[in-house]
């Protein structure tokens, strides 16, 4: 018999809490994956070591690669290099910074209304007024944009441990060019959501498990799978979703900016990884890779439920599985999954971790339809961009 609803709602949400936890061990089908991630749960997950307000201390157990005949020894990363040279912006003085921004304003709003079914809470018994709903769309880009900052700052780690790592020395050129673009992406965002919007939100443990674990995994080409293909993924699937969707004029732009970064960084994983792959690692290597790849992009499928928004908003008045319900099916976050995918999946296959002895995995949970969809290395940024004017959020 289920009583936890006479349970107080916070000893509830803490075990609703761990038993998340214990849902996400018991889905990892692969010894190896959740070998890998444990750790780095625990310390998110159960100890929120991210939401503690001081520095994340991890150690940096890499192998270093130094190259003294400086090789041109890879010409497509040569071009994308030579590319991200001319693609340089400046985030203080090529942003209109001097745009009012009222995120309260429905004629210029951040998110369409449609983002969230409202509906939903109303057969719940929760009636938001119009200012209210505003508030809390308000609330929920701030969290996204949030852990866009997140994110960042963790690709900006991960930029700089990969450009000593990587054995190409083409691939540290562009590197380099990556290690300036996330700094300035930490920094466009980090001032849009304090001068802007004056939010900012914890990063969500889901997110502090994936940074932390690549932080401290001593492969490269771990790093570079982790960061380059599925968090860059995670974030051009966002970054464009938000970017199709808000009539906020200074946001669009700030997005349309980061989004042609993006795509070189994900094209720049793809190139850096597709020969290693296929090549230079054993069957076994390359399956735990293979295995590795598709428990995160259920991780960041299932698992981003923006908890640190219901709390301000629900707790108490909403259960944690009815939230999850509500932001499951929000259109704007279906959107958003739609447009990681199809960006995630051509990437996965084309680097040689989609074969046919993952292909039903991906099958059962709905992601082959992405599978023909173009790859990094087939779309530039202005690409990119025009494939996202009919963006929608009716499905």
């Amino acid at each position: 018999m289920d009583i936890s609803h006479l349970l107080p709602d916070r000893v509830r949400n803490a075990l609703d809490s761990y038993h998340e936890m214990l849902e996400l061990a018991l889905q990892a089908r692969h010894h190896s994956v959740l070998t890998s991630l444990g750790p780095s749960a625990l310390r998110g997950l159960l100890l929120k070591r991210g939401k503690q307000g001081v520095p994340t201390r991890f150690p940096a157990g890499h192998e270093a690669f130094l190259e003294w005949t400086y090789p041109e020894d890879h010409a497509e990363l040569r071009q994308l290099y030579q590319r991200a040279k001319r693609g340089q912006w400046d985030g203080e003085t090529d942003l209109a910074w001097n745009t009012h921004v009222d995120p309260l304003n429905p004629e210029v709003p951040l998110v369409p209304s449609k983002f969230i079914d409202f509906d939903f809470l109303d057969r719940r018994g929760i009636h938001l007024t119009a200012r209210e709903k505003q508030e809390f769309l308000y609330s929920v880009v701030g969290w996204l944009l949030s852990q866009f900052l997140h994110g960042e700052q963790g690709a900006l780690m991960a930029a700089a441990q990969v450009t000593e790592a990587v054995p190409l020395f083409d691939g540290k050129l562009f590197g380099a060019t990556q290690v300036m673009d996330e700094a300035r992406h930490v920094e466009v965002f980090h001032r849009y959501l304090d001068d802007k919007l004056g939010k900012l939100y914890q990063i969500n443990d889901n997110l502090f498990v994936i940074i932390d674990a690549l932080m401290r995994d001593s492969r490269w080409d771990m790093k570079f799978l982790g960061m380059q293909i599925m968090v860059e993924g995670l974030a051009l699937g966002a970054f464009s979703t938000l970017y199709s969707l808000t009539e906020e004029p200074l946001l669009r732009s700030m997005l349309k900016m980061v989004i042609m970064d993006e795509a070189r960084h994900v094209h720049y994983g793809v190139l850096a990884l597709r020969d290693h792959l296929r090549h230079q690692l054993s069957e076994a290597e390359r399956r735990e890779r293979e295995d590795w790849a598709f428990e995160v992009a259920l991780l960041m499928r299932n698992r981003f439920m923006a908890y640190e928004v219901f709390e301000e908003w629900f707790e108490g008045r909403l259960s944690r599985a009815d939230w999850r319900e509500l932001i499951v099916t929000a259109p704007g976050m279906a959107e958003f999954r739609h447009v990681m995918f199809k960006r995630l999946v051509p990437n996965l296959r084309e680097i040689g971790l989609l074969g046919p002895r993952i292909q039903p995995a991906y099958e059962q949970a709905g992601l082959m339809r992405y599978f023909g969809h173009a790859s990094a290395t087939q779309l530039s940024g202005e690409q990119l961009l025009e494939d996202l004017g009919g963006a929608t959020i009716t499905r």
